[in-house]
């Protein structure tokens, strides 16, 4: 596939974006792959379907490993599917730093659901990305946006306080506790517990299921940045692997959305994405102009070699990358 030399869309291009409008699983499959690749397909890609986007349920699903995210996310998708409602549902999976590969285990996990035409489950590997989110997982929440799904549950590896970067990501973050782990507390609030706009306490049938809603309510009441707005994180109960609880769950994402929408807040949430979505766009195209134009990894050597600082190097790159942006 490639983008005509008019700068238009290949024909190619038109008939993906075509067959993914009526979420065609190959045509999805296929346009999550582009944008995971990267480069100028990709872009012209989501040139074109983006201003589809903005009108999917965008939910986030975090916590710390064994709190049963993925079969919370196997039950919130059947019954968004109950409500006659579809579902698109990115799992983000830890890539090794030494083979490069990815558990990807989830569809394996929620094969109940992979008959499902109105379900649509992607494992997208981090590909050594911090935050628990893998780089191109917004370009995917926005193809399954543009392909019509009514809703986006984007699972994250649950590796502790790194996962913030969910919430610049979605417009609703579920941060899944569970009793059990210890120090259920701090097994999550290294940074995720300021994030949630509701709290799961899932496996609340176990013993320390109180106690743990007790420190949840006790964090919650030495200050949260949605309070001032006039949103306390709910607190709710479920027990995924039966099922229960999970109506109340979707009950509580649906009050968030509409506070969301009734405070302004959606719009900002989604401005401040779309800030942070422009500045690593351009983070990465400076490092590639630096590495083609400016010689980076020469010029680095060279810095190490003669004791440069940091700053007067980065100083000398940005400078010879301006004067090759002039000589074009």
């Amino acid at each position: 596939m490639s983008v005509s030399a008019a700068g238009g869309a290949s024909d190619d291009l038109v008939d993906l974006v075509d067959r993914l409008r009526t979420r065609n699983p190959r045509a999805v499959g296929r346009a999550i792959s582009m944008v995971e690749r990267g480069g100028a397909e990709a872009a012209a890609l989501l040139s074109r379907i983006y201003p589809s986007t903005g009108r999917a349920r965008v939910v986030g699903i975090t916590g710390p490993p064994g709190a049963g995210k993925s079969t919370l996310v196997d039950r919130l998708a059947r019954e968004i599917r109950e409500r006659g409602e579809t579902v698109g549902i990115l799992c983000v999976d830890p890539t090794s730093p030494f083979t490069g590969g990815a558990l990807l285990g989830d569809r394996i996990r929620m094969q109940g659901l992979a008959t499902d035409s109105g379900v649509f489950i992607r494992s997208m590997a981090t590909r050594g990305t911090m935050g628990g989110l893998a780089r191109a997982t917004r370009d995917a929440a926005d193809l399954l946006d543009a392909a019509g799904f009514d809703w986006v549950l984007v699972e994250t590896v649950g590796v502790g306080q790194d996962e913030v970067d969910v919430v610049s990501t979605v417009d609703t973050v579920l941060v899944v506790a569970v009793p059990g782990l210890g120090d259920d507390i701090q097994a999550i609030k290294a940074g995720i517990l300021e994030i949630a706009d509701v709290f799961v306490l899932n496996k609340a049938d176990r013993d320390g299921a109180d106690r743990v809603a007790r420190d949840l309510e006790m964090m919650m009441s030495l200050g949260h940045p949605t309070r001032g707005l006039g949103w306390l994180p709910p607190i709710v109960r479920t027990v995924a692997s039966r099922g229960e609880g999970i109506a109340d769950l979707l009950a509580a994402i649906e009050r968030h959305r509409l506070f969301l929408a009734e405070s302004g807040e959606l719009d900002v949430r989604r401005r401040a994405q779309l800030r942070l979505r422009v500045e690593t766009i351009l983070k990465h195209r400076v490092l590639d102009e630096a590495e083609k134009h400016a010689h980076m990894e020469r010029e680095i050597a060279r810095g190490y070699a003669e004791r440069i600082d940091p700053y007067a190097l980065s100083e000398e790159l940005f400078e010879d990358l301006l004067k090759a942006g002039a000589r074009r």
